[in-house]
């Protein structure tokens, strides 16, 4: 209403000014000055007077002077400011995801309050968990390398070393030892001794050892029937099972066929499998001889060498891992790390999370909808309390505005309401609003009603006493 009081009196001012030009009496020309500081009612009262003809042209120029002027009008004689403004949330902001792909959940609805952090819209992160996984693998392996070697070489590899190096050593003690004087004399009555063998096995049985033999089982088959004659006389007693001709015949029989046995294999001769065992004995003292006498200086050369590299791979078990190598296996382990946190990062891009407490305004996003990064998918404001944000004044009207001055504000939809604030800040940089440029001045109110809505138009009156 204040404003529309500072608007009305600059109206009459200019009116009077119109009607003095027309010829008025000298008296009345000085009404303009004398209206400045006058109420409207006593600029009516002093218009009241002027011809009908006059106050029609003053109607008429009064109505134009009110199209051409601003939403913003400043009244020189006051020095207050009014500017069209509107209620805006302490708070707000269009949220929008990172990440590309298809909506799997949305938990809210417009109208919905939220806490900070809430979950409000969540992609399908299938790929992403996937990524996760495999990084999680990644970290592991690279930890188990670390680990493996800082841990060193274990017992049984340590043993298994130590085992190739005495086997290195013999073989290396066996070609040394094959130059010792009468070492090949020795490997050469060995081989004699393999091939009597093989020649006694081939000849067979001797007739003197046929005889005995054959005398050895003819005894035999005497005490067995000796023993078949006294178990005859007793054998239909009841306790034969416990009787001395019982376990004589048993030891009788035993005898006689052994003998038996024996006496059929010196007929038969020698097996093929005792052939062969002979002959192989030959050939093992014949290996045995040739290698005595090929073994040459390089040989034990070789062998010496071999002894080395056994004791160099057991002495490398036994120092442990390098401190480079150690290092190498850290910076894996490092790199895997950072490879997670980047798979743990882009799975929580998936994920639209409350910034603050508020309330949902608007929601652009269903369930199955393709969203692309940087796209608005909801509006979010924290309503608990209200700013008023002016749009039209001009750099004319804000340069005497500041933060701290009071302002009295009223509302088109509550005309009952008038509430009172204060300059919260002023923007530093001014729009263009159709060829002028506007700054934009925050007011805060000093208390908040109910019926207040977001966007909701207001009136702000700066300079208020």
């Amino acid at each position: 209403m204040k404003r529309l009081s500072i608007v009305l009196t600059l109206i009459l001012a200019l009116a009077i000014g119109i009607a003095g030009c027309q010829g008025l009496p000298n008296a009345t020309a000085t009404a303009p000055a004398a209206a400045a500081n006058t109420t409207p009612a006593q600029a009516g009262d002093a218009t009241a007077a002027a011809p009908a003809d006059q106050l029609a042209e003053t109607d008429s120029a009064a109505s134009a002077a009110t199209d051409a002027t601003a939403t913003t009008a400043t009244s020189s004689a006051t020095g207050r400011v009014v500017a069209d403004a509107k209620v805006v949330p302490i708070q707000s902001a269009n949220l929008s995801i990172s990440a590309s792909g298809i909506v799997k959940q949305l938990t809210v609805q417009e109208g919905d309050t939220v806490v900070a952090d809430q979950l409000l819209l969540k992609l399908d992160d299938a790929q992403r968990q996937v990524a996760v996984a495999q990084a999680q693998a990644n970290l592991r392996r690279a930890q188990a390398s670390l680990a493996q070697l800082q841990a060193g070489a274990r017992e049984q590899e340590i043993a298994q070393a130590e085992a190739g190096l005495a086997a290195a050593q013999a073989s290396y003690t066996r070609l040394a030892n094959a130059a010792a004087p009468g070492n090949i004399a020795a490997a050469q009555a060995g081989v004699a001794q393999a091939q009597a063998n093989l020649q006694k096995v081939l000849e067979g049985a001797s007739e003197d050892v046929l005889i005995a033999a054959k005398a050895e089982m003819m005894n035999a088959e005497a005490r067995l029937r000796n023993a078949t004659s006294a178990y005859n006389k007793v054998k239909d007693e009841s306790d034969i099972g416990m009787r001395q001709e019982s376990l004589a015949l048993e030891q009788a029989t035993i005898a006689f066929e052994a003998a038996r046995a024996r006496m059929q294999d010196l007929e038969n001769g020698a097996t093929p499998a005792t052939v062969a065992g002979a002959q192989a004995g030959v050939n093992q003292a014949a290996a045995q001889l040739d290698t005595l006498k090929k073994s040459m200086p390089s040989d034990l050369a070789a062998a010496q060498a071999a002894v080395d590299q056994a004791q160099a791979q057991l002495d490398l078990l036994n120092a442990g891992a390098r401190p480079e190598a150690i290092a190498i296996a850290e910076a894996d382990v490092a790199a895997a790390v950072a490879a997670l946190q980047q798979s743990l990062v882009s799975l929580s891009d998936t994920e639209l999370r409350a910034p603050f407490g508020g309330i949902v305004a608007t929601v652009n996003a269903a369930v199955g909808e393709q969203v692309s990064p940087g796209v608005a998918l909801i509006q979010l404001a924290d309503t608990t309390s209200w700013e008023i944000e002016t749009s039209d004044l001009t750099e004319f009207d804000v340069v005497g505005i500041k933060p701290g001055d009071a302002v009295n504000l009223t509302f088109d939809a509550i005309p009952d309401l008038l509430l009172t604030g204060t300059v919260s800040r002023v923007r530093p940089i001014g729009e263009d609003n159709r060829g002028d440029t506007v700054y934009k001045v925050v007011v805060k109110p000093s208390q908040s009603d109910p019926r207040l809505l977001w966007n909701m138009t207001a009136v702000a009156e700066f300079g208020a006493n």
